[in-house]
């Protein structure tokens, strides 16, 4: 099931629907709409089918509950949260960060952990994330990202230089304009691997902890979301998500 708003995340599920009260709502619409934007799944070229991480983890919660998930695209967290507010999907994905508090209804235990770094060009003096913050240095980081919050209560120095998308950012310090970029490491790795010379630091400015929201006064909803989390990191399920997405800088959260 597709729809101008979202990608089924996977086929129709064979599981009897569960009969939790908490979930009630969700087994009686038939499926399970969740909000994501990039990076947190990736379309394969061929197919146009989404995967990563996250898909798999949602796609394991509408196993759980019995129903379809779809996974609604959104550009940014921001629409993330107006998506929330507008009841456009049931649940979504953040990584914690206070000032995100109020605006939701509630965040399940984190499942993974991504570090938070810098990109630099070939030729950069900055060896660590503490000799960046120095007057004059400019630092790209995507807008309302939660590694861009972070980096905002660390700088006294350095300017953030924000834009809307992670290419933008990309193209920013391949053109000179800035002189590092902060984000995910597994993102900057990535993108680090399309410009020769390019290197992601190897400490890092913190963590994004990414886990599943809610809407405001979903609270049975959030925990049994949160049950389901802490049943994927014990059983193993998150660490055979992060193998399969075989990329560097992913971490199962403690």
């Amino acid at each position: 099931m597709t729809s101008r708003h979202g990608q089924a995340a996977s086929a129709a599920p064979t599981a009897r629907p569960s009969s939790d009260e908490r979930v009630a709502d969700l087994v009686q619409a038939g499926r399970m709409r969740v909000g994501l934007f990039p990076p947190q799944y990736v379309r394969d070229a061929a197919t146009g089918a989404l995967a990563g991480v996250w898909v798999d983890i949602v796609r394991a919660l509408g196993e759980r509950v019995g129903v379809e998930v779809v996974v609604v695209e959104n550009p940014t967290p921001a629409a993330v949260v107006a998506a929330l507010d507008a009841a456009r999907c049931d649940i979504a994905s953040l990584g914690y960060d206070p000032t995100r508090a109020a605006r939701v209804g509630g965040f399940s235990p984190p499942f993974m952990r991504v570090d938070y770094t810098l990109m630099l060009p070939a030729g950069s003096p900055i060896g660590r994330i503490a000799e960046a913050d120095r007057p004059g240095m400019r630092i790209a980081a995507v807008r309302d990202h939660a590694s861009t919050l972070a980096l905002g209560r660390l700088l006294r120095h350095a300017a953030p230089v924000t834009v809307d998308t992670a290419a933008e950012a990309f193209e920013l310090l391949r053109g000179g304009r800035v002189d590092a970029w902060a984000s995910v490491r597994p993102a900057l790795l990535e993108y680090a691997g399309r410009w020769s010379g390019a290197r992601v630091l190897d400490d890092d400015y913190g963590a994004n902890q990414p886990a599943l929201v809610v809407a405001k006064g979903q609270a049975a909803r959030l925990a049994y979301i949160s049950e389901f989390v802490e049943y994927a990191k014990a059983s193993g399920l998150v660490q055979q998500a992060i193998a399969r997405a075989d990329r560097a800088g992913y971490a199962l959260a403690a």
